[in-house]
This record gives structure tokens, sequence and C-alpha cells, in this order.
């Protein structure tokens, strides 16, 4: 090496040795693992209070929009409700254990709906009401084998149905208004509920409850008996796809536990209830007659701004609906066979005299929802629903304070609203709206504002009249077809931590 060049290497071994002195602290800080949170760290308490309108074109005499629960009250204001959560959820990909909680508290009309029988349900005597959407514990264990890739979720307490596309939670609906399907389905359990990740793409979930909006023991559950609830979930294409098929299934008749001095009438030719007994309706053991109730949920995020959800349900009561004897002939046909029977044997004593066989109900439905994000104030939606409710079993309405607890627990429902049996409705119902989020100064707690406009038409397809409108002086029907509505909610959405 030549003298003039030993300077050349000696600022470059200097310069190299600098640089990797001064990148030393980049290094060791690369590997020194940050602190873990602190469990508290994702603690929120947040939720938001709502209200709206809805206009129903008919002006219904009796001021209830038929098909409707949450949006029942015709042409006139509706504090839906306040919503308070406090939670500390679990992280489902964590790879050691971990526990939270959530607790969802509901002041507002809708809590008519969803209340768990025999916890709040008859504290306050007035259209708004308080009770708990949900209470409950959760827990991700990393069990993790062949046919648990990703661990296990649990969760024990009070908790929504994981049937179907719509929620009780009003911000993460589409619609002020709901589909028949969410309705006149399940809203509440009380039970244990796990999630099994088999797969990144495939969840299976399986639990047991104590049935559809209901607690724990006498008032709390209106049998004796438990339910399933379970079903899978696929997460496809990066998310983009996702399918869920749900069921929950088991008995929802209650025992009647009433005053044991009440005395039902029967129907023509059914035995005398004895107490404690079902509602005459329910021909049947209410620990063994099973109520099912089947959803597949499929959510296609089509582009950034283009969402597709389709619901698809089917539901099947076998208790009710005694309406044909043990040799299977339907109601609508007694008198024709009476006829021809007694034409052959005069002491004939006709079906009616013979026991009672229930033939169940049924439902199934599909809903169709677009909605496309125009921009960060504005997105469309639209929601297209055919609904057969094969003998006017599940569709009814529950105007009264307590109408819907009432049913739920067996007691005694006068006000309540049911179509005429035996019949069946297939509904039609239209819906176009949009969610409008301006954006807001900055302001404390409130954190953000959300209006949903909406034209909805509802009718049946099939002949029947199931809607109210105003008296018919004329002839004393209040009944329509159809019935055509504008309906608005406003959020204020709030957080507190």
């Amino acid at each position: 090496m030549k003298w003039y060049s030993l300077p050349v290497v000696t600022a470059a071994s200097l310069a190299a040795g600098m640089a990797l002195a001064a990148d030393l602290p980049n290094k060791k800080a690369a590997v020194v693992p940050a602190p873990p949170p602190a469990w508290l760290d994702t603690l929120t308490i947040d939720g938001y209070v709502e209200g709206g309108i809805a206009i129903n074109f008919n002006q219904p005499y009796n001021k209830l929009n038929w098909g409707h629960l949450y949006t029942d009250r015709a042409n006139w204001p509706t504090f839906n409700g306040a919503v308070l959560t406090v939670q500390r959820p679990i992280d489902p990909k964590a790879t050691s254990y971990d526990f939270g909680f959530k607790v969802q508290a509901q002041i507002g009309e809708d809590m008519r709906y969803n209340h768990t029988i025999g916890t709040t349900d008859y504290w306050i005597h007035d259209r708004t009401q308080f009770g708990f959407l949900e209470a409950n514990v959760q827990a991700h264990l990393p069990w993790t084998s062949y046919i648990s890739q990703g661990g296990v979720d649990v969760k024990a307490g009070i908790f929504p149905t994981y049937n179907g596309a719509e929620v009780m939670y009003a911000k993460d609906n589409l619609f002020y208004s709901h589909s028949y399907i969410f309705n006149f389905g399940p809203f509440l359990h009380t039970g244990l509920m796990t999630t099994t990740h088999v797969r990144e793409w495939l969840d299976v979930y399986a639990g047991v409850t104590t049935g559809v909006n209901t607690f724990i023991g006498w008032p709390g559950d209106n049998n004796n008996s438990p339910s399933f609830h379970g079903g899978f979930g696929l997460n496809l294409l990066d998310g983009n796809l996702t399918i869920l098929g749900i069921v929950h299934h088991g008995p929802e008749n209650p025992v009647q536990r009433g005053n044991p001095a009440i005395a039902f009438a029967p129907l023509p030719g059914m035995t005398p209830l004895t107490w404690p007994n079902t509602p005459i309706a329910c021909v049947c053991d209410p620990n063994t007659a099973n109520r099912t109730y089947t959803n597949l949920t499929t959510t296609w995020k089509v582009t950034e701004n283009l969402t597709l959800i389709t619901d698809m349900a089917y539901n099947r009561e076998s208790g009710w609906n005694p309406i044909s004897t043990v040799t299977g002939i339907p109601q609508n046909l007694y008198g024709s066979f009476d006829t021809l029977a007694a034409g052959v044997n005069p002491a004939w004593p006709g079906l009616a005299a013979l026991p009672q066989k229930p033939q169940g109900a049924e439902s199934y439905a599909i809903a169709q929802y677009a909605s496309y994000k125009v921009n960060d104030l504005l997105k469309i939606n639209g929601r297209i629903e055919y609904y057969r409710d094969n003998k006017n079993f599940f569709v009814a309405g529950f105007p009264g304070y307590f109408d819907a607890a009432n049913f739920l627990h067996g007691y005694p429902c006068y006000s309540c609203q049911f179509g005429p049996a035996n019949v069946g409705t297939s509904y039609l119902a239209l819906t176009l709206g949009a969610t409008i989020t301006p954006e807001l100064p900055k302001l404390p707690i409130i954190t953000g504002l959300i209006l949903r406009p909406e034209f909805r038409w509802d009718t049946s397809v099939n002949g029947t009249q199931p809607f109210f409108r105003g008296q018919n002086t004329g002839n004393g029907i209040a009944r329509s077809s159809s019935q055509g509505m504008f309906n608005m909610d406003v959020i204020i959405p709030f957080s507190l931590l």
C-alpha cells in the first residue's frame, strides 16, 4: 500500500466506525420489546342518543305502523333511546390469554322490545323504559390445535343474537326502520357462546342459551328448557366477502304461571287447560315444542364504496296454530267434511270434537341491501325484502307499554295486534334512504352527527290487508293492502373515554 493511501483508509475506517456507533442505539431500540399496554388502556366509554319520526301516509286510526317495532308509532316523534357502552374488548388474535367485558345499557322507547324478561321489564310504566342490551364477560383462550389454529373466544352473560344482518345498535344499521327479518326474529340471549377460530377463513360458533329475550330462572325464563345457538362464519377475499350461517333452536312457548284461579275457555274440541300450562293457542308441551330461527347472511364489499348484503331467513314454530285435528284436515275444511261424514253416519260428532293437533307456523324471507358511499358526507342505501308469514304467526303489533313483555311471559296481552289466523301474508317492502354525516366543529364529548332519511313502501302481494289506515266510517274497515312512509332519525354519538 502506498503511503499516500493511508490517510484515505484511516478516514474511511473512522467514518464507518462513527456511523456504526451512531446506529447502535437504534439497533438496541429495535430489539428491546415495547412494554405491553396496561389492561385498562383499551377501556372505552361511549354511546349515542337517537330520536326520529315515522310518517305514515295512511294516517292509521290507531297510530300503529303495522310490521314495525322501533318505528311503530305513526306520525309522532319517538325517543328511540340513549345508549351507554362500557367495555374492554378482547383481542381475538392475541397469542396469550386475554379477558374483557361489555356492559351496554339503554333508556328509551326501543327498550320496550329489547328486554330480557325478568330483569327490568316492569320498572317504568311508560313508553320510555330502561334495560341492558349487553352484560357479559369475555375471554380469548389461546388453545391452539388443528381445529382451533386461532384459539377460542368465550362470552357469558347477556348478549345480542348472532342471527341476521341488522342489529339493535342503531349506529351500525343502514336504515332507521328495520326489516321484517329483524323485527320478528330473536333480539337477545342469556347464556354461554363460544367462537372457535378454526382457520383464518373459518369460525365456528356454538353455545347454549335460555331462549329468546329471556334471563335465568322464574320469572326470567318462560319455560324450563335450554336452546342451542351456533353456526359458522367464512372470511374470504381478504375480508371483503363474509358469509355467516346461524341458527337458534329451542322451546320458546311460555308456561302459563298466572293466577291458578284464572279459567281459560278452550276452543271447541280442546281439553281444558290445567295450571300451570300454556296459552290456549299452543296445543303443546312448552318444553318440547321448538322454535327455530335460521339466517344466512352474506356481505360483499364489491369496491371501496359499494357494499352488497343478502340476508335469508327461515323460521319455524312447531307448537302453535291448532288448526287441525289428529286427522290432519285443516279447520277451514271442517264444515265440508262434517257434511259428508254426517250423510254417512248421522251420529258423526264433528271434527271439532276430536283432539286438536298443532300444525305449526313458518316464515321465510330474503332481503337484499345495497350501499354506495358517494363521499365522506353521503351514503345512498337501498333495501328490498320479501317476507312470507304463512300462518300470520310471526308478524304482530305490540302498542302497549308492556305488550311485548307480557307476550313473552305468557300473560294476557289485550292490546296486542295479530293478523287473521290460518290465512298467511306475503309482504314486499322497498326502502330507499341515505346516511348523512355532516362534519361538525370540534366539540367536547360529541363525536359526530348522523341523519338517516328514508322512503319506505310496504305491500301485501297475496291480497290480504294487514296495514292500518284511517277509519272508514262507511263500512268500518280500517285496513289496507299497503302503506307508504317517510321516516327519519337523528343519531348523536358521544365518547366519554
